[in-house]
C-alpha cells in the first residue's frame, strides 16, 4: 500500500469563510485557524544552536518558521508590531516547548532606528546572529491605481521595502560565514495582481534586492536567497479588506487549494541550513504549483 499523500486534500480543499479584520490581523480571529505546525512540524537537528531574527515573527509564515527553526535547534528572536503582542506571546511559548530561547521584540520595521536595533538586541539576548528572515510585510486591496493614497503607498514602501533594507543593514556586519538571509517575497512579484499593485511592486523589488545582495556577499560565505509562497491562509489574509474573495482564495492553484503556513516553514529551513550550502541568489516557490 501506498504511504504518500495527496496534497489536494492534505489541508482545507474548499475556500475559506467571509471574514474581515483591522490590520495587522491577529491569529485568533482567524477563522478557521491557521496551521503553523504546531501539532506536526518534527525537526532534524539542522540548525542546532543556530541565533534567528524573523521580522513579523508572531502569526502567519513568521510563526511557522520561528516554530520550524525551534525544533531544528534553533534560538529565536521575533519582531512585531506592539498590537501582535498576544500572538508573539504565543510563538514564544511554541519555541519555549521545543528547549529554545525566544527574545520578543515589539515596535514597527518602518523606524529605521527600530529595525537596527532589533539587530542589536537579538545579537544581545541570543550571543550573536546566524540567521535573518526578513518577512515583514503590509498589503491592502486597492479599487486602482487613481484612488491609491500615497498615506497608504507609502505605508507600504516603508514596511516592505524600506524596514527590509535598513534591518539587513544593521545585521550584515554581525553575520558570519556560513549565514543566511531568507527574504519572504510572493508570487506577486512575478504575477502582479491589479488590487494588490503597491504589494506587488515591493516584492518585485525584494526579488532585485536578494539577487543584488547575494551577489555583494557570496565572497564573504554569506547566502542570500527568498521564498516566494503563493495563496497562504494567515491573518493578512482577512486583513486585507477583500472579504467577498475568500470563499475562492486559492482555488486557482493547480493543487486546487490555498496552502498553510506549516507547508511553508520547510522552504526556510531548507535554505537557512547546510543542506542549501550552493543556493544562494535563489527564489523558491511554494505556490501550489502556479510558475514564476
Amino acid at each position: 500500500m501506498s504511504s504518500t499523500t495527496d496534497p489536494t486534500t492534505l489541508h482545507r480543499s474548499e475556500g475559506f469563510p467571509e471574514q474581515e479584520q483591522s490590520q495587522p490581523g491577529l491569529t485568533d480571529a482567524t477563522t478557521p485557524a491557521p496551521d503553523h505546525g504546531e501539532e506536526s512540524y518534527r525537526g532534524s537537528d539542522r540548525l542546532r544552536d543556530r541565533r534567528a531574527l524573523i521580522t513579523g515573527g508572531d502569526s502567519g509564515i513568521g510563526r511557522a518558521v520561528a516554530i520550524a527553526f525551534a525544533r531544528e535547534g534553533a534560538d529565536v528572536a521575533i519582531s512585531y508590531l506592539p498590537e501582535e503582542d498576544e500572538d508573539a506571546r504565543e510563538t514564544a511559548r511554541w519555541v519555549s516547548d521545543a528547549g529554545r530561547e525566544c527574545a520578543l521584540l515589539p515596535g514597527d520595521v518602518r523606524d529605521e532606528q527600530h529595525a537596527a536595533a532589533i539587530v542589536e538586541r537579538t545579537v544581545e539576548s541570543l550571543g550573536g546572529l546566524d540567521l535573518l528572515v526578513l518577512n515583514a510585510a503590509y498589503q491592502e486591496k486597492r479599487d486602482g491605481l487613481e484612488s491609491l493614497p500615497m498615506e497608504d503607498f507609502d505605508r507600504v514602501m516603508r514596511t516592505n521595502l524600506y524596514g527590509l533594507v535598513a534591518t539587513a543593514r544593521g545585521a550584515i556586519p554581525h553575520l558570519p560565514a556560513g549565514a543566511s538571509i531568507i527574504v519572504t517575497s510572493s508570487i506577486q512579484a512575478f504575477h502582479p495582481s491589479p488590487t494588490l499593485i503597491d504589494y506587488a511592486m515591493t516584492k518585485a523589488a525584494q526579488v532585485a534586492f536578494v539577487r543584488a545582495l547575494a551577489a555583494e556577499l557570496g565572497e564573504r560565505g554569506i547566502r542570500v536567497n527568498a521564498v516566494a509562497p503563493g495563496p497562504i491562509w494567515t491573518p493578512l489574509i482577512p486583513a486585507t479588506s477583500w472579504p467577498e474573495t475568500l470563499p475562492e482564495f486559492g482555488q486557482d492553484t493547480p493543487l486546487g487549494r490555498a496552502g498553510q503556513p506549516a507547508e511553508v516553514a520547510p522552504a526556510y529551513v531548507y535554505l537557512a541550513s547546510d543542506d542549501a550550502s550552493y543556493v544562494s541568489g535563489a527564489v523558491l516557490p511554494v505556490t501550489g504549483g502556479k510558475s514564476l
